[in-house]
């Protein structure tokens, strides 16, 4: 009878460990994630062309306007 006991105590003890798991807490790392902020051109000189664009209208306006024939 005491053989039974002794078995038992050593199965529950055994299990009880088993189901316990890992001691050691392992932190979830969560990922950075960077986004470049973008401008509505792309930030990459398209801002440029518009500007002269503008400047050639300009200069063709003044062009024409100083009365040459």
């Amino acid at each position: 009878m005491l053989k039974v006991i002794r078995t038992t105590m050593a199965m529950i003890l055994a299990g009880g460990a088993a189901y316990a798991g890992s001691v050691a807490y392992v932190a979830p790392v969560v990922p950075e994630v960077m986004e470049e902020a973008s401008g509505s051109m792309g930030g990459s000189g398209m801002w440029l062309i518009p500007l002269l664009v503008i400047a050639l209208v300009v200069l063709v306006a003044n062009n024409n306007s100083n009365g040459t024939i």
